[in-house]
């Protein structure tokens, strides 16, 4: 019990540090990485630390990209939702090629 409680204490710290990290991102970026958390979270198994590791995989990809000053769009490409769905562990789920649909919006507003 103990064990869990440690770990979920030093989660909530993980994200605290993610979110003001992600909040200092220019505007593309914070939104995309929002829409994709939205996006990625609906994949999560457990207790949530798959995919807590993936978004901090981006978060640390869109920080150097972004300094670097290039476009969100050229980082993601055209299809955002293949952009997460690469970096997902194998799932199987009905609603996907919904939120695939709505996922790709975000950047059809952004181009």
């Amino acid at each position: 019990m103990n064990n869990a409680l440690t770990r979920m204490s030093a989660g909530k710290k993980e994200w605290k540090l993610m979110e003001a990290r992600a909040a200092e991102l220019p505007a593309d970026y914070r939104t995309v990485y929002s829409k994709m958390k939205t996006y990625m979270w609906r994949f999560t198994a457990g207790d949530g630390m798959d995919i807590v590791a993936i978004l901090r995989d981006v978060l640390d990809l869109f920080e150097t990209e972004a300094a670097a000053g290039r476009p969100v769009i050229e980082v993601t490409g055209t299809d955002l939702a293949a952009f997460c769905d690469a970096r997902l562990p194998e799932q199987h789920d009905a609603y996907q090629e919904k939120l695939q649909a709505t996922l790709d919006k975000v950047l059809a507003k952004l181009s």
